[in-house]
């Protein structure tokens, strides 16, 4: 898989919005619940919720690592940061779409606050690779925050250059990790969804990457998000 995508180098670029497939203005459909948590898998949610998104490689992985989080309300998988409206997943595959597979948080911020979100986020991936995740290689397995606000994106960046500083002196590369506005979120297929608990022995390459995050440095320690 690793040389195939390297040997087609479009795989590795984000192609603009003329090159990007169409799409379709219909939504993916999918389940009212979460299969895991017994919440709404979309809103609305609970009075104080609050919205992170995140990129990190294949989501299914992914976001099993945010959904036993305590305080997390629900998660999902879906596609985001590119151009096509509501993709599907051969679509984004293609490397046609610009989209990322990412996962979505909704928290409650009394119970599990954003570094917690960012610590996670930091330590079960390499934030490193650029267009691939381990042998995941394409523009869908980039890393990634999407921030909702302005707290959202300071806390990120600064736990960017703090996580860096710990990369570098255990002899890791430089971050690639995208921080942008949260963009649009377009549901990825149901059976995606906690692919990891309806399929336990399905694949997943996440995991401790060795390099723990400093969680209260790099930002204001007194402050909460």
């Amino acid at each position: 898989m690793f040389d195939r995508f390297f040997r087609n180098p479009a795989k590795l670029q984000v192609p603009s919005a003329d090159e990007a497939l169409p799409g379709r203005d219909t939504p993916i459909p999918v389940a009212r619940t979460h299969a895991v948590l017994d919440s709404p898998l979309q809103a609305p949610f609970p009075e104080g919720t609050q919205l992170a998104m995140f990129g990190m490689g294949c989501f299914w992985g992914a976001e099993r690592k945010f959904w036993t989080l305590p305080g997390v309300v629900s998660t999902a998988v879906g596609y985001a940061a590119g151009h096509t409206h509501n993709p599907h997943y051969k679509e984004v595959c293609s490397g046609r779409t610009g989209h990322n597979e990412v996962v979505r948080v909704a928290y409650d911020p009394t119970r599990v606050d954003y570094r917690t979100l960012l610590k996670t986020f930091w330590e079960n991936h390499d934030p490193t690779q650029g267009m691939r995740q381990g042998n995941d290689v394409g523009t869908q397995y980039r890393s990634g925050i999407y921030c909702y606000d302005d707290t959202q994106r300071e806390l990120a960046e600064g736990m960017k250059a703090t996580y860096g500083d710990a990369l570098t002196a255990a002899g890791r590369g430089q971050i690639t990790t995208e921080i942008i506005d949260a963009p649009a979120f377009y549901f990825a297929e149901d059976y995606h969804q906690q692919y990891l608990h309806k399929n336990p022995g399905g694949y997943c390459n996440h995991g401790f990457n060795g390099v723990s995050c400093p969680i209260g440095t790099g930002v204001e320690a007194d402050r909460r998000h």
